[in-house]
């Protein structure tokens, strides 16, 4: 293979499966809520527990007869098994995933009798990953870490005593640092390091109908935001002849996917409280990512200028089921199962993002210390179908575990 061909294939590679990953990596947090974690996020859309309503529907703010403060975090605790991945070039320690911390924090006050003001922060989206230097699979990934922070002003207005609909801007941040260490011709590697970040703009809309006194069904719309990240690409230690060393301006235009949620809720009895509710999300829309660096010379500068990789992600769905029991008057008691969807196939699945079909099932409680002060905790599982990663010369099975802690406060005044 002439030097630019092996160049540009596997630059192409590395380069659009980081982004792609690092982007939107299927892996959506929910973790925006301890009171709804403890259910399985059954029922998002169609309860109104606290403030956190105002990212599972704004419309549920109409429900808070007074101005309160949530606030909290979840902390993930994620393993990984691989088996097979022998080419040759390293190691497959699995693991890759560090403890991780996810906060989240809500206010909501009436405005008068129809209307509620409320103010969300919460991380939609995210990833993390450190494989051992020299893992086997490393031209194709090696480090990723993206975040996305999301600011939420929302208004929510009663139409009358069954209906109420909500709406909310939302200004996110999205920023990310990813690495791969790629192979040459001559024995030797060279290091790819990738920076960017951007701000985008979408919305929250959402709408909550009291069925009959005891069934109520929420929809919730997340928006699409698009961003045009813009950062550093930065090769090192790339053999002399190629002449690519250096560091390029960088721009990535990525769209993140809008999502459906709706969800009903049943009051059982006095005791029993039941949730049921289903997710979509738009994963289709994204089909491929093209990376463009500025100022590259040398040899390979053709080659490396714009980049395009092909990701055939698709739709996914995801269903979740739900109950709460009122212990008494100070103790709630929550279960709840979930099924979610990976976006990605074994045809197209990538070291970054080695994610099957997942099964959750988690616990929760919620303890009114007083009037004004609840606290929530939930614990979850999370289990996924074993998958496979073929990408170029690397072969593997995944197998990913993950359990999940989460606390939250709320205050009432």
């Amino acid at each position: 293979m002439k030097k630019s061909a092996w160049f540009k294939t596997t630059l192409a590679v590395a380069i659009a499966t980081v982004s792609s990953h690092s982007l939107a990596n299927g892996l959506t947090i929910n973790e925006q809520s301890a009171s709804s974690m403890g259910t399985g996020f059954a029922g998002r859309s169609s309860s109104a527990i606290d403030a956190s309503t105002v990212f599972g529907n704004p419309a549920g703010m109409s429900k808070l007869d007074r101005a309160e403060v949530s606030g909290g975090f979840a902390v993930i605790d994620a393993s990984t098994d691989i088996s097979g991945g022998n080419n040759g070039r390293g190691t497959n320690d699995g693991d890759m995933v560090p403890l991780a911390a996810i906060p989240f924090g809500y206010y909501v006050r009436p405005l008068n009798d129809k209307m509620h003001f409320g103010l969300g922060m919460y991380a939609p989206f995210g990833v993390i990953s450190d494989y051992e230097d020299t893992f086997a699979g490393r031209s194709h990934g090696l480090y990723s870490k993206v975040q996305v922070i999301t600011l939420q002003p929302t208004l929510s207005y009663q139409i009358n005593d069954r209906v109420s609909v909500g709406f909310g801007p939302t200004i996110n941040k999205i920023d990310g640092k990813l690495t791969s260490s790629l192979p040459t011709p001559y024995g030797t590697e060279f290091d790819v390091n990738i920076k960017g970040d951007d701000y985008g703009y979408g919305f929250n809309v959402g709408i909550l109908v009291d069925v009959t006194n005891k069934l109520a069904w929420g929809l919730t719309y997340h928006s699409k935001v698009e961003y045009e990240l813009e950062g550093r690409t930065r090769v090192t230690e790339a053999p002399a002849p190629f002449g690519i060393n250096g560091s390029y301006d960088a721009t990535l235009d990525f769209t993140s996917p809008e999502s459906v949620d709706t969800s009903i809720t049943y009051q059982l009895d006095d005791k029993w409280t039941l949730h049921a509710g289903t997710t979509w999300t738009r994963w289709s829309q994204l089909q491929e990512i093209v990376v463009e660096n500025e100022g590259v010379s040398g040899l390979l500068a053709g080659d490396f200028t714009s980049i395009e990789e092909p990701l055939n992600w698709n739709d996914t769905w995801s269903f979740a089921f739900g109950a709460a029991y009122q212990l008494n008057p100070q103790w709630v008691l929550r279960t709840g199962f979930a099924l979610d969807e990976s976006p990605t196939t074994d045809a197209d699945r990538t070291v970054r993002i080695p994610v099957g079909d997942r099964k959750i099932l988690s616990l929760g409680a919620g303890w009114n210390a007083t009037d004004d002060l609840t606290v929530d905790v939930a614990y979850a599982y999370l289990r996924e179908d074993k998958s496979e990663v073929h990408q170029g010369d690397y072969h593997a099975s995944y197998r990913n575990t993950a359990h999940g802690l989460s606390t939250q406060v709320t205050y009432r005044f």
